[in-house]
């Protein structure tokens, strides 16, 4: 008798199924994108984009993460990631690029329209009416970093 292949369920928390607008960003390059989430969790997201970004990629994604996902409000956040995988679109399909991103950190954000690098932070580490300066690094131990 031949046993059947187990599927190992890697992902450590819940995905939820959600099409979320998100903005990206290369964080190596600076280039900017958009696209629109698949499924989501607070340690990852597989999302479709036609922007060009590469397997092991360092991103920034920018969305309004639902209350299933925070455990309260829904709230707009900033995460840092990294590209786990590319799914190449098929023959027919539309140029979108699918996307694994692995999230390690994230900062949240005061509500904005759009997705400009001018968010404010309601972080305690900064005051609430300072604008975000991407020259000031977060000390690691400050950052809400995802294990």
């Amino acid at each position: 008798m031949t046993a059947l292949p187990v599927g190992v369920e890697r992902r450590i928390g819940q995905r939820f199924t959600f099409n979320l607008p998100v903005a990206l960003r290369d964080v190596s390059t600076g280039a900017e994108g958009r696209g629109f989430t698949q499924d989501l969790s607070s340690r990852g997201a597989f999302l479709f984009t036609d922007m060009r970004i590469g397997e092991g990629a360092e991103i920034e994604l920018t969305l309004k993460m639902p209350s299933e996902i925070t455990l309260g409000e829904s709230m707009r956040v900033r995460c840092l990631g990294r590209v786990l995988r590319l799914i190449k679109p098929s023959e027919g399909a539309e140029n979108k690029i699918g996307v694994a991103v692995c999230i390690r950190e994230y900062d949240y954000l005061t509500e904005a329209e759009d997705t400009s690098p001018d968010f404010r932070r309601i972080s305690a580490l900064h005051g609430g009416g300072e604008a975000e300066q991407p020259a000031a690094p977060i000390p690691i131990g400050a950052r809400n970093v995802v294990d």
